[in-house]
């Protein structure tokens, strides 16, 4: 299993970015896509989930209505769209895979950079 997270960089208050996930060695489409992220000197936190089939979503209430997660099952890729960013979105992001459900994950890549500055 392998995931490659990409898209991350620095990016100046109240702009955007696109991060990508993407997956191989095993049915992406058969498993929740989550994002987390961990910011300086701080744990692990969920930033927002993806059903299987990309029906349902979900998001911590700080993300919401600025994220939006979605997922491409034919190219095993998992995106997270981040706008109107604020400085305390500054963390690395992972993606992660779970076949139970949302906000947990089997799997993890090694992560994005973001840090939102001016």
């Amino acid at each position: 299993v392998q995931l490659v997270e990409s898209g991350g960089g620095l990016v100046q208050p109240g702009g955007s970015l696109r991060l990508s996930c993407t997956g191989s060695g095993f049915t992406f489409s058969t498993y929740y896509m989550n994002w987390f992220r961990q910011p300086p000197g701080k744990g692990l936190e969920w930033v927002s989930s993806i059903t299987s089939d990309g029906t349902h979503t979900y998001y911590e209430d700080s993300v919401k209505g600025r994220f939006t997660i979605s997922r491409g099952n034919v190219r095993n890729t998992g995106y997270l769209q981040m706008n109107s960013l604020k400085s305390e979105d500054t963390a690395l992001y992972f993606c992660g895979i779970a076949w139970a459900g949302p906000k947990q994950y089997n799997y993890r890549g090694q992560g994005t950079q973001v840090t939102v500055s001016s």
